[in-house]
């Protein structure tokens, strides 16, 4: 009821149209290729999040352009250089995370607006995008994000150098190619839950992530979550809850 009463308001005193008031009350708008969820961050706290692969950049602009008139925040993951230029031509003020792969449209400055930070710990250089995918993630969020690169376990020396800055996070994001071990050891140092990235980084017996998906899944430490293969986005959504959570 406060929903509609404000939606009502905002009718009344002219800041929206009748559509857009009529789309504000089904909770939804539609494109000829998109229904868009536009009740999401009343939901969940988080708005809509758009998948770019596969899309148009017109399509992309036609969704981006639609959203911005609901949200204060844009999200759009796994873009392309050909679709950014497309949207950041209409909308100069949105961001283009061009290594992470994200365009983010947001009204408010990137600021945290909690207490703590969460830590993306990357073991190698390889590791960064899916690293940079999580971190904007959680910044989106409204949480500071440290990326913490390059401590792998093959010179193990350099994690117990960035440890207590580890230690300090309030949840860690694990990142990791090859074989996967880095959340294992992780996880065995810390007292803070880690959610583990595998990557797609490695040699051919790597099978595309698969290898490192398998030993984060049977990992012996405890507080281990997985998520899928490359998936910064996912990885850094569930950070950001928790941190949200946890303050």
């Amino acid at each position: 009821m406060d929903n509609l009463k404000k939606v009502l308001q905002d009718f009344q005193a002219g800041k929206i149209d009748i559509d857009q008031a009529t789309e504000l009350l089904s909770g939804s708008s539609r494109l000829e290729y998109a229904t868009l969820d536009l009740d999401r961050n009343r939901r969940t706290g988080f708005p809509e999040v758009v998948y770019g692969a596969g899309k148009s950049p017109e399509q992309l602009v036609g969704i981006f352009s639609r959203l911005r008139e609901h949200q204060e925040l844009v999200l759009a993951t796994r873009i392309n250089e050909e679709q950014a230029e497309a949207v950041l031509r209409h909308w100069p003020d949105v961001r283009y995370e061009k290594e992470a792969r994200l365009l983010i449209g947001a009204q408010k400055p990137f600021e945290p607006v909690r207490e703590g930070y969460v830590a993306i710990v990357a073991a190698g250089t390889s590791d960064w995008p899916v690293a940079q995918e999580a971190a904007w993630t959680v910044r989106c969020f409204g949480s500071e994000a440290r990326v913490i690169a390059d401590v792998g376990v093959a010179g193990i020396h350099r994690l117990f150098q960035r440890l207590d800055e580890i230690r300090g996070a309030a949840v860690i994001v694990c990142i990791a190619g090859m074989e996967g071990a880095l959340a294992s050891v992780l996880a065995g140092l810390v007292d803070k839950p880690v959610i583990a990235v595998p990557t797609s980084v490695g040699y051919g017996a790597n099978l595309g992530g698969i290898a490192a998906l398998l030993s984060m899944l049977n990992s012996c430490a405890n507080g281990v979550a997985v998520v899928n293969i490359d998936n910064g986005f996912g990885a850094g959504y569930l950070a950001g809850m928790i941190h949200r959570q946890s303050v």
